[in-house]
């Protein structure tokens, strides 16, 4: 085990897309809300530009796209609460932990490995 307190459950999803330009964010996280209002543990990840989704101050994107902030705001209500970040890739937008609108940990990218393994199911947007 790593150094990192990894959460285990039954899903984890994965997020890789930036919060405008395409609906793959949005729809993860609608997945994660499901499964979470299912009795499911879920937990995030978000990588690559997918860590751009949790930068505060989050605005609407082009074409009338609504803000990922109020859906990211639900999570705690869904009991979402074990969120992760590639320490790489929020560091590669020039963001640090306190630009961040949730509390989220860092893992390295080495640390995938195991928190893929501690879930029963995996979902990649």
């Amino acid at each position: 085990m790593s150094s990192h307190a990894l959460a285990t459950g039954d899903l984890l999803v994965i997020l890789r897309h930036a919060p405008h330009g395409s609906s793959w964010l949005r729809e993860g996280l609608d997945a994660a809300l499901v499964a979470a209002a299912f009795g499911q543990s879920v937990t995030l990840l978000f990588q690559s530009d997918g860590v751009l989704a949790l930068a505060r101050g989050q605005q609407a994107g082009p074409l009338g796209q609504k803000s990922t902030a109020p859906t990211l705001d639900m999570l705690a209500m869904y009991d979402i609460e074990s969120l992760f970040f590639v320490e790489d890739a929020l560091a590669s937008f020039g963001l640090t932990q306190q630009d961040l609108q949730l509390p989220a940990s860092g893992i390295p990218v080495t640390a995938i490995p195991e928190l893929l393994a501690g879930h029963k199911q995996i979902l990649t947007f």
